[in-house]
């Protein structure tokens, strides 16, 4: 049998959606250029808005307002920013302050390499604002959790996808290795880097446990979550998005504060995401993370000698 991409799996979900639960899709350009990577299909329920990012948002949550449960796409997750009013402070707020939900799926795209205004991971910021639950699916059956759990509750949804995530076939299982030296914990397109960076570190003779992390918000601390660091005592949360003030600063402090261990962050440096060096700005890649591990655990022994 034929394995799936993620892909197709968003392709079928939002086909049953709009052919058989009165269900709408909104967004710009989803025709005229390949279907959003061939994440649309072609058929009914599809409303092609103009090019017009700050009134598209608010239409969708009208159309969340009346029922339609409707799938809002952001084909650059960078224009959450020019789409963000009507879903922070309407969408985020309608049943909290008028016991009236406004459910609406937002698929907010991101990628690398498409220049510094196509190529952001702006999560953390909606993260921020109560009222949304957010997520970063990087397989098939994660996103199928994600789209039961919006179907099963009626709160507005940032669902961050990644490009990356497209051709995916596997699901992504959590790494646990005996005497581990580090614990990574890794949100959307570090993911894929994470492995890699694992094996570059084994070769080194370093343990990395991986675990991978679905929800970022709510983001409920399970022992699946707290028992690798607590062995390990070492902790570091990759993410594609920018570090300060960013989702791994924030869960890397929930780790902390949970178990008492060292836990770092790492993103994207605090300068614009561009493409071209010097001012080159990636999500972290294997090296990136092995490098910072070196780094880490260093620091860690030297401090343990200097206490002695």
């Amino acid at each position: 049998m034929e394995r799936r991409t993620v892909a197709d799996t968003i392709r079928k979900i939002i086909k049953g959606h709009l052919t058989h639960g009165n269900g709408l899709l909104l967004g710009e350009s989803i025709s005229a250029v390949g279907w959003v990577n061939n994440t649309v299909p072609g058929c009914q329920g599809i409303v092609e808005l103009p090019m017009t990012d700050v009134a598209g948002a608010g239409i969708a949550v009208g159309t969340a307002l009346v029922g339609r449960r409707p799938i809002f796409v952001i084909r650059f997750q960078d224009f959450l920013i020019l789409n963000g009013s009507p879903l922070i402070f309407y969408a985020a707020k309608a049943k909290e302050l008028h016991g009236t939900p406004a459910p609406i799926f937002v698929r907010a795209i991101a990628s690398e390499g498409l220049g510094p205004v196509h190529s952001g991971v702006l999560h953390s910021i909606f993260m921020h604002f109560p009222g949304f639950k957010v997520c970063s699916p990087m397989t098939s059956k994660e996103y199928e959790e994600v789209w039961r759990v919006f179907m099963e509750n009626d709160d507005p949804m940032i669902v961050s996808e990644h490009r990356r995530s497209y051709s995916n076939t596997d699901e992504m299982e959590d790494r646990l290795v005996d005497d581990a030296d580090i614990t990574l914990y890794a949100i959307s397109s570090t993911r894929f880097e994470a492995d890699k960076a694992g094996r570059m570190l084994e070769e080194k003779g370093v343990n990395c446990n991986i675990i991978h992390i679905l929800w970022l918000k709510p983001f409920t601390i399970t022992d699946r979550l707290a028992a690798p660091l607590a062995q390990s005592k070492l902790g570091m949360v990759l993410d594609s998005g920018h570090e300060i003030a960013g989702a791994s600063q924030s869960i890397a402090y929930e780790l902390n504060q949970f178990t008492g261990c060292r836990v770092k962050a790492l993103g994207l440096l605090d300068k614009t995401k561009c493409l071209c060096p010097p001012l080159e700005n990636k999500a972290p890649d294997a090296k990136r993370i092995h490098d910072a591990v070196l780094e880490l655990l260093n620091e860690d022994r030297s401090k343990c000698k200097r206490g002695r």
